[in-house]
């Protein structure tokens, strides 16, 4: 989810706070830098060096710690039923957190005693976050209890090809066009990830394709997330914290509704109070991390631009995958490493096309120049090294 919102905003404070004021506009008083914030810390007047390092130390301790005690949850003998009531959990304690951030953006901003102050007023409809709320609870509930059924690695490597059904998505939702990189991007991480999961199938006795279902589930409604919550915030000009606020706080009310009426609320309270510390309380570090790590993507995204950001991002998964393998007994085969550098592959290629823009007119033209190069030099020989 993360990445979706990160790429709403597009504010470049490194290089705002690092330019000069043209010379022919001379002005008596300095041009300060945009804004950086990660809650109540400041980053606006460091350089841009530091700006990028603290946010990617912040992405990569996070969201490791993130990866580590949700694989460790479902380590919990018996747990592995009970993913849904996990992500009540998660739900409740993101509004706890939401809570508290938007009374810092208050108190920041008006100042006064931090328990009187008022939150800022909501900017999107309530209609919007009724929406937003059920994707996010499909996203994020699909994907916890995927685990159940899949190995951690073939998880996150689902999650590392959010871009296909996110190009759907915009397609059809806001009627983007893309070039032919993006094209053969999604096309090497589907390949790559039809690789992987083969090899999970044949290395994971346990292997479930209803684990598949979830997840791919999970990615269609994190495309579909993602296109709202990037038309809305622009629209609307909503803060990150507003979002985060009313999607999971509504998303809660949905799921406790559900499972109330299903009965599975009783049964996972019930095995939860018979393992408080492994359910509650590494669900609460568990929360916390995912919540802090969204500030810091959000803040690397500010700094440096959504394509490094990504770039960072993936990195992380990549880091998280290997200490998956060495901190958790599972099998491993060669065929994960050569499908998952075919996904990366996929990445970099979307990665690039966001600053290299290369349609199948391009291509056309290249191939012409070069036919053209090679006719007006018809006695170069060619030489082939063996």
């Amino acid at each position: 989810m993360a990445d979706n919102k990160g790429s709403v905003i597009t504010i470049n404070g490194g290089e705002s706070a690092r330019s000069s004021p043209p010379l022919q506009r001379k002005s008596s008083t300095s041009e300060s830098p945009p804004e950086l914030r990660i809650l109540c810390f400041d980053l606006t007047y460091y350089n841009r060096t530091t700006q990028f390092l603290l946010s990617c130390a912040g992405v990569f301790f996070l969201y490791i710690l993130y990866g580590y005690l949700q694989e460790l949850i479902f380590t919990v003998e018996g747990f592995k039923p009970y993913g849904w009531f996990l992500t009540l959990v998660q739900f409740g304690y993101y509004i706890g957190f939401g809570l508290v951030e938007r009374r810092l953006e208050g108190y920041r901003i008006s100042g006064g005693s931090f328990w009187n102050i008022e939150p800022e007023p909501r900017c999107i409809p309530m209609r919007t976050y009724l929406i937003l709320a059920a994707l996010t609870l499909g996203t994020m509930g699909l994907s916890n209890s995927s685990l159940g059924y899949l190995n951690y690695p073939t998880q996150v490597i689902f999650k590392c090809c959010k871009l296909i059904p996110v190009l759907v998505g915009s397609i059809l939702i806001q009627g983007k066009r893309y070039g032919l990189l993006d094209f053969t991007a999604a096309t090497c991480m589907c390949i790559g990830l039809a690789w992987f999961t083969l090899a999970d199938s044949q290395m994971t006795p346990n292997f479930n394709l209803l684990g598949v279902a979830m997840i791919s589930g999970a990615l269609l409604c994190d495309a579909a997330i993602g296109n709202v919550q990037e038309k809305a915030m622009r629209e609307y000009k909503a803060p990150s914290s507003e979002v985060v606020f009313y999607s999971y706080g509504l998303g809660f009310v949905y799921l406790f509704v559900i499972m109330l009426v299903t009965g599975n609320f009783f049964s996972g309270f019930a095995f939860c109070l018979e393992h408080p510390v492994e359910t509650f309380g590494y669900g609460f570090l568990f929360s916390l991390s995912g919540y802090l790590g969204i500030q810091f993507v959000l803040a690397l995204v500010r700094s440096s631009g959504a394509p490094i950001a990504a770039t960072v991002t993936t990195a992380r998964k990549a880091v998280t995958i290997a200490f998956s393998f060495v901190l958790f007994s599972k099998p491993f085969t060669l065929q994960y490493l050569w499908s998952g550098l075919i996904v990366v592959l996929g990445i970099y290629l979307n990665v690039y096309s966001k600053r290299n823009k290369l349609t199948l007119a391009d291509i056309r033209q290249r191939l012409k120049q070069f036919g053209a190069k090679v006719a007006r030099s018809p006695s170069r020989k060619f030489l082939i090294e063996v």
